[in-house]
Protein backbone atom coordinates (compact mmCIF):
# COMPACT_ATOMS: atom_id res chain seq x y z
CA UNK A 1 0.00 0.00 0.00
CA UNK A 2 2.91 2.77 0.81
CA UNK A 3 4.66 2.47 -2.74
CA UNK A 4 0.96 2.76 -4.64
CA UNK A 5 0.22 5.50 -2.26
CA UNK A 6 3.34 7.45 -2.87
CA UNK A 7 3.45 6.45 -6.68
CA UNK A 8 0.18 8.02 -7.11
CA UNK A 9 1.17 11.39 -4.94
CA UNK A 10 4.47 11.63 -7.42
CA UNK A 11 2.77 11.12 -10.46
CA UNK A 12 0.04 13.90 -9.12
CA UNK A 13 2.31 16.06 -8.22
CA UNK A 14 4.64 15.72 -11.28
CA UNK A 15 1.62 16.10 -13.64
CA UNK A 16 1.04 19.13 -12.00
CA UNK A 17 3.90 20.86 -12.28
CA UNK A 18 4.05 19.61 -15.91
CA UNK A 19 0.40 21.31 -16.72
CA UNK A 20 1.89 24.68 -15.63
CA UNK A 21 5.32 24.85 -16.55
CA UNK A 22 5.17 23.07 -19.38
CA UNK A 23 2.48 22.54 -21.31
CA UNK A 24 1.02 26.44 -19.99
CA UNK A 25 2.79 29.63 -19.14
CA UNK A 26 0.52 29.20 -15.98
CA UNK A 27 3.56 28.71 -13.83
CA UNK A 28 4.78 32.56 -13.75
CA UNK A 29 1.43 33.01 -12.20
CA UNK A 30 3.95 32.10 -8.84
CA UNK A 31 7.47 31.87 -9.97
CA UNK A 32 10.02 34.02 -12.40
CA UNK A 33 10.61 33.08 -16.32
CA UNK A 34 14.05 31.60 -15.72
CA UNK A 35 12.63 29.09 -13.13
CA UNK A 36 10.70 26.84 -15.81
CA UNK A 37 13.27 24.67 -16.64
CA UNK A 38 13.86 23.82 -13.25
CA UNK A 39 9.97 23.08 -12.89
CA UNK A 40 9.82 20.90 -16.18
CA UNK A 41 12.92 19.15 -15.09
CA UNK A 42 11.30 18.17 -11.74
CA UNK A 43 7.82 17.03 -13.14
CA UNK A 44 9.52 14.88 -15.45
CA UNK A 45 11.41 13.49 -12.31
CA UNK A 46 8.57 13.25 -10.42
CA UNK A 47 6.88 11.45 -12.78
CA UNK A 48 9.96 8.89 -13.51
CA UNK A 49 10.06 8.15 -9.26
CA UNK A 50 5.95 7.75 -9.39
CA UNK A 51 6.46 5.22 -12.07
CA UNK A 52 8.87 3.47 -10.22
CA UNK A 53 6.54 3.44 -7.03
CA UNK A 54 3.75 1.93 -8.45
CA UNK A 55 6.28 -0.74 -10.54
CA UNK A 56 7.53 -1.64 -7.22
CA UNK A 57 4.40 -2.19 -5.78
CA UNK A 58 3.03 -4.89 -8.43
CA UNK A 59 6.40 -6.75 -7.66
CA UNK A 60 5.12 -7.17 -4.70
CA UNK A 61 8.56 -5.27 -3.09
CA UNK A 62 8.24 -3.65 0.77
CA UNK A 63 4.84 -4.90 0.83
CA UNK A 64 4.35 -7.25 3.39
CA UNK A 65 3.59 -7.28 7.01
CA UNK A 66 6.02 -8.97 9.08
CA UNK A 67 6.19 -9.66 12.77
CA UNK A 68 7.44 -7.51 15.59
CA UNK A 69 10.08 -8.84 18.10
CA UNK A 70 6.81 -9.72 20.37
CA UNK A 71 5.40 -12.03 17.92
CA UNK A 72 2.63 -9.96 17.16
CA UNK A 73 1.63 -9.34 12.84
CA UNK A 74 2.09 -5.86 12.78
CA UNK A 75 2.46 -4.07 8.71
CA UNK A 76 5.29 -0.70 8.90
CA UNK A 77 4.86 -0.63 5.38
CA UNK A 78 1.20 1.32 5.84
CA UNK A 79 1.23 4.70 4.51
CA UNK A 80 -1.42 6.59 7.04
CA UNK A 81 -4.52 7.82 5.04
CA UNK A 82 -3.90 11.20 5.73
CA UNK A 83 -0.81 11.10 3.13
CA UNK A 84 -3.84 11.47 0.70
CA UNK A 85 -4.49 14.83 1.82
CA UNK A 86 -0.82 15.77 0.04
CA UNK A 87 -2.93 14.85 -3.31
CA UNK A 88 -5.15 18.23 -2.84
CA UNK A 89 -2.58 21.22 -3.90
CA UNK A 90 -1.73 18.87 -6.77
CA UNK A 91 -5.54 18.29 -8.09
CA UNK A 92 -5.76 22.06 -7.42
CA UNK A 93 -3.17 23.04 -9.95
CA UNK A 94 -4.51 19.98 -12.76
CA UNK A 95 -8.18 21.01 -12.39
CA UNK A 96 -8.25 24.78 -11.34
CA UNK A 97 -5.07 26.59 -10.80
CA UNK A 98 -5.27 29.46 -8.44
CA UNK A 99 -4.94 32.99 -9.92
CA UNK A 100 -2.20 35.65 -9.56
CA UNK A 101 -2.26 38.13 -6.77
CA UNK A 102 -4.41 40.76 -7.27
CA UNK A 103 -5.51 43.84 -5.58
CA UNK A 104 -5.76 42.43 -2.27
CA UNK A 105 -1.89 42.05 -1.95
CA UNK A 106 -1.69 45.33 -3.43
CA UNK A 107 -3.86 47.30 -0.58
CA UNK A 108 -2.36 45.48 2.00
CA UNK A 109 1.41 47.02 1.65
CA UNK A 110 2.22 50.32 -0.41
CA UNK A 111 4.56 50.36 -3.67
CA UNK A 112 8.06 50.58 -2.40
CA UNK A 113 10.37 51.84 -4.76
CA UNK A 114 13.96 52.43 -4.41
CA UNK A 115 15.50 55.54 -3.30
CA UNK A 116 18.40 55.98 -6.36
CA UNK A 117 18.80 59.81 -5.56
CA UNK A 118 17.37 62.86 -7.08
CA UNK A 119 18.35 63.53 -10.24
CA UNK A 120 18.30 63.62 -14.54
CA UNK A 121 16.75 60.58 -16.11
CA UNK A 122 17.24 59.83 -19.50
CA UNK A 123 14.49 61.26 -21.94
CA UNK A 124 11.83 59.37 -23.63
CA UNK A 125 11.63 57.64 -26.82
CA UNK A 126 10.28 59.91 -29.22
CA UNK A 127 6.11 59.72 -30.34
CA UNK A 128 3.17 59.35 -27.79
CA UNK A 129 1.65 57.60 -26.25
CA UNK A 130 4.95 55.98 -24.83
CA UNK A 131 4.10 52.81 -22.90
CA UNK A 132 5.95 52.08 -19.71
CA UNK A 133 6.06 50.21 -16.78
CA UNK A 134 4.60 50.90 -13.06
CA UNK A 135 8.18 51.29 -12.01
CA UNK A 136 9.43 53.67 -14.76
CA UNK A 137 6.36 55.42 -14.12
CA UNK A 138 7.09 55.79 -10.32
CA UNK A 139 10.61 55.98 -10.49
CA UNK A 140 10.64 59.49 -12.81
CA UNK A 141 7.61 60.50 -10.85
CA UNK A 142 9.30 60.63 -7.47
CA UNK A 143 12.90 61.36 -8.40
CA UNK A 144 13.18 62.67 -11.95
CA UNK A 145 14.74 66.89 -11.69
CA UNK A 146 14.42 66.78 -15.24
CA UNK A 147 10.75 66.29 -15.50
CA UNK A 148 10.90 64.31 -18.80
CA UNK A 149 7.05 62.59 -18.54
CA UNK A 150 5.67 66.39 -18.42
CA UNK A 151 3.35 66.96 -21.53
CA UNK A 152 3.89 63.48 -22.68
CA UNK A 153 1.08 61.27 -22.91
CA UNK A 154 1.69 57.70 -21.27
CA UNK A 155 0.49 54.38 -21.36
CA UNK A 156 0.48 51.79 -18.22
CA UNK A 157 -1.11 47.99 -17.71
CA UNK A 158 -2.33 47.10 -14.88
CA UNK A 159 -5.22 45.63 -12.61
CA UNK A 160 -7.44 47.38 -10.54
CA UNK A 161 -7.02 48.40 -7.19
CA UNK A 162 -9.17 50.61 -4.49
CA UNK A 163 -8.57 52.29 -0.76
CA UNK A 164 -11.54 53.03 1.36
CA UNK A 165 -11.48 57.00 0.52
CA UNK A 166 -12.60 56.36 -2.93
CA UNK A 167 -9.01 56.69 -4.52
CA UNK A 168 -8.11 53.88 -7.52
CA UNK A 169 -4.93 52.81 -8.94
CA UNK A 170 -3.43 51.09 -11.99
CA UNK A 171 -1.44 48.11 -9.81
CA UNK A 172 0.83 45.30 -10.60
CA UNK A 173 3.14 43.08 -8.73
CA UNK A 174 6.72 42.35 -9.16
CA UNK A 175 8.49 39.16 -7.90
CA UNK A 176 12.50 39.01 -7.51
CA UNK A 177 11.82 34.92 -7.03
CA UNK A 178 8.31 33.91 -7.08
CA UNK A 179 5.16 35.06 -5.94
CA UNK A 180 5.71 34.29 -2.06
CA UNK A 181 8.26 37.69 -2.23
CA UNK A 182 5.51 39.28 -4.57
CA UNK A 183 5.28 43.67 -3.92
CA UNK A 184 2.77 45.59 -4.79
CA UNK A 185 3.66 49.09 -7.25
CA UNK A 186 0.40 51.34 -7.67
CA UNK A 187 -0.07 54.32 -9.74
CA UNK A 188 -2.96 56.61 -8.92
CA UNK A 189 -5.74 57.23 -11.34
CA UNK A 190 -7.75 60.25 -11.34
CA UNK A 191 -10.23 61.96 -14.23
CA UNK A 192 -11.63 58.90 -14.86
CA UNK A 193 -14.31 56.58 -13.14
CA UNK A 194 -12.43 53.17 -11.15
CA UNK A 195 -13.65 50.11 -13.01
CA UNK A 196 -14.15 46.95 -10.80
CA UNK A 197 -11.67 45.52 -8.73
CA UNK A 198 -8.70 43.30 -10.45
CA UNK A 199 -10.02 44.49 -13.98
CA UNK A 200 -7.14 44.30 -15.72
CA UNK A 201 -7.07 47.58 -17.73
CA UNK A 202 -4.46 49.83 -20.14
CA UNK A 203 -4.54 53.60 -18.82
CA UNK A 204 -3.49 56.05 -21.22
CA UNK A 205 -3.16 59.56 -20.11
CA UNK A 206 -0.70 62.53 -19.07
CA UNK A 207 1.67 62.86 -15.50
CA UNK A 208 -0.25 64.89 -12.86
CA UNK A 209 2.94 66.48 -10.42
CA UNK A 210 2.37 66.16 -7.11
CA UNK A 211 5.17 67.37 -5.31
CA UNK A 212 8.89 68.03 -5.26
CA UNK A 213 11.37 65.26 -6.33
CA UNK A 214 12.67 63.48 -3.84
CA UNK A 215 9.75 64.39 -1.10
CA UNK A 216 7.05 63.20 0.52
CA UNK A 217 4.83 65.04 -1.66
CA UNK A 218 6.02 63.26 -5.16
CA UNK A 219 3.93 60.34 -5.61
CA UNK A 220 2.90 58.22 -8.84
CA UNK A 221 -0.41 60.58 -10.40
CA UNK A 222 -1.74 59.97 -13.75
CA UNK A 223 -4.58 62.00 -15.63
CA UNK A 224 -6.68 59.42 -17.26
CA UNK A 225 -7.77 60.65 -20.89
CA UNK A 226 -8.90 56.79 -21.55
CA UNK A 227 -9.48 53.43 -19.70
CA UNK A 228 -9.76 50.43 -21.50
CA UNK A 229 -9.83 46.89 -20.17
CA UNK A 230 -8.05 44.27 -21.56
CA UNK A 231 -6.91 40.56 -21.00
CA UNK A 232 -4.84 40.10 -18.18
CA UNK A 233 -1.15 39.51 -19.45
CA UNK A 234 0.41 35.75 -19.58
CA UNK A 235 2.51 37.06 -17.32
CA UNK A 236 0.72 39.25 -14.84
CA UNK A 237 4.06 40.25 -13.03
CA UNK A 238 6.37 43.03 -13.75
CA UNK A 239 9.98 42.66 -13.89
CA UNK A 240 12.37 45.38 -12.07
Amino acid sequence: MRFRTQGVLLLLCGAALLRVSLFSELYLRYVKEGLRPYLVMSGVLLLVLGVLGLVRRENGDGDHGHEDHQGLGHDHSRSPRIAWLLAAPALALLIYPPPALGSYSAEREEAKVAAQGVGTFPKLPAGDPVELTLNAFASRAQWDSGASMKGRTLRLTGFVTKDDDGRWYVARLFVNCCAADAAPLKVQVRGSKAPARDTWVTVTGTWHRTGKPGSDEARPVLNATSVQRVDQPSNPYEKR
